[in-house]
């Protein structure tokens, strides 16, 4: 009887298996692509709808002071929620060193005009000049017709 002798030993895979590590980047890929857009605006606020919105690409810098006010009262700079008399001054500290000195407000459509006010006092008193009011655009409306467009009912 004979032994039988393997040399499967000798034979060493040298190559490295690269798909679980392909898989796991694609999953990652994924998760970031729909994390980031959830990171742009910090705290969620439904804006009024206009029909006259104006564009406004400076609000869309991160380093902007963004003011934001929900639906219950509570108001943001940034991402931090600080009570209205802190306002002011934070918001000025944080303009110092800018050259647009603009703070944009995020105002919930349904938030007390109160509370939009008091905010707007509380920055004009601290030095703030400049504020925008952001909103959406409204989707659904037709502008308004143009004199010279529309037809004559009379036929001249």
């Amino acid at each position: 009887m004979g032994i039988a002798k393997r040399d499967e030993g000798k034979k060493v895979n040298s190559d490295i298996n690269v798909t679980p590590m392909v898989d796991v980047m694609l999953v990652l890929l994924i998760i970031f692509m729909v994390v980031t857009p959830m990171l742009n605006n910090k705290v969620n606020v439904d804006l009024a709808r206009t029909m006259s919105a104006v564009p406004m690409p400076d609000a869309d810098h991160e380093d902007v002071v963004k003011v934001s006010i929900v639906r219950d009262g509570r108001v943001y700079l940034g991402a931090n929620q600080i009570t209205l008399a802190d306002l002011g001054p934070k918001a000025q500290a944080m303009l110092e060193n800018k050259p647009n000195k603009t703070v944009y407000i995020r105002a919930d459509a349904r938030a007390k005009y109160g509370v939009v006010m008091d905010a707007i006092d509380n920055l004009r008193t601290a030095g703030v000049d400049e504020v925008g009011f952001l909103t959406e655009p409204e989707q659904n409306s037709t502008p308004p017709p143009n004199e010279k467009n529309t037809p004559n009912p009379s036929g001249t």
